[in-house]
């Protein structure tokens, strides 16, 4: 009976530490900065950091929980956007990537035991997956070429996501020894 208590108890503690970074991705999510037709969002930096301190399944779990707000209609999304269309329009392929973001960072984090070299090789190659399937959607979308997409898609990201993936990196880490020190995280 002890053992069905604690396993109850942990379920709601996964629940409610999952929403807490959609709740987060839901506030950074939309502060973006247009500069064409993929702004500079916060966004990839929260997927960074709920893969560092939740794992894989969590951290996908938290995307999934702000895409689905999004898919409502709630403008969690880049310029206070939501709903179907923003999902399924040009851009909507970074969103969605941001799944695969989580989960790639989430499985070599865990191969690497946590250690700071497979948290970056793992958010790096995370977030290529997202520029890669983002960028394929938006060639399809926009009907336009890839060198185009790559341009004003890719490109003007590079050095910000970078930037991204070591603060998170930087905030993150000491954040998860101090919450498992203090027996919060597993």
């Amino acid at each position: 009976m002890a053992q069905m208590t604690q396993k109850k108890k942990q379920s709601v503690y996964d629940m409610t530490v999952c929403a807490l970074m959609a709740a987060v991705m839901c506030v950074l999510g939309p502060l973006s900065i247009p500069i064409g037709p993929v702004p500079i969002s916060l966004t990839n930096f929260v997927v960074c950091l709920a893969v560092l301190l939740l794992g894989t399944r969590g951290g996908t779990v938290s995307v999934l929980v702000y895409l689905l707000i999004g898919l409502v209609g709630m403008p969690v999304f880049s310029g206070y956007s939501g709903g179907l269309g923003k999902l399924a329009g040009p851009t909507g392929g970074y969103l969605i990537g941001f799944v695969l973001q989580a989960l790639i960072a989430g499985i070599i984090l865990k191969k690497g035991q946590g250690k700071l070299p497979a948290a970056i090789l793992g958010m790096v190659l995370g977030v290529l997956a997202d520029y890669a399937l983002g960028t394929v959607w938006f060639v399809v979308q926009a009907q336009c070429s890839v060198g185009y997409a790559l341009t004003v898609c890719v490109l003007p990201f590079l050095v910000g996501d970078l930037a991204k993936i070591a603060l998170a990196n930087l905030v993150g880490i000491p954040i998860r020894s101090r919450l498992q020190q203090a027996g919060l995280l597993r």
